[in-house]
């Protein structure tokens, strides 16, 4: 069974990536760099490489700027990656909630 086949989306799937998106789905604001960084627990190497894949795939969206002289850098999930975090998210739920099969239970 392919992660697509129960809705596991497979550009989020990573725990880095579904760290990040899961910080981002609570709502359409803009979270700094620092905050991701230091929620996730990535280092900045981290975060800027697996924010560049959400990006490109379409779930999050990356603004840079500057705040005074220091720059900053903004991320926020699309309404695309909203969808895909929802179903990725629904889909470990079901996962979890699946009884175990017969076939593979080694105390039958």
């Amino acid at each position: 069974m392919t992660d697509t086949s129960v809705g596991l989306d497979p550009v989020i799937h990573q725990l880095p990536k579904l760290s990040i998106c899961a910080l981002l789905a609570a709502g359409p604001q803009w979270v700094e760099f620092r905050t991701v960084r230091e929620t996730t627990g990535l280092s900045d190497s981290m975060v800027s490489k697996h924010s560049r894949a959400l990006e490109d795939a379409g779930h999050i969206e990356i603004r840079k700027g500057g705040i005074g002289r220091r720059p900053c850098t903004w991320f926020r999930m699309t309404p695309l990656g909203q969808a895909r975090y929802g179903r990725h998210v629904a889909a470990l739920q079901r996962l979890l909630q699946r009884e175990p099969d017969q076939d593979t239970n080694p105390d039958a």
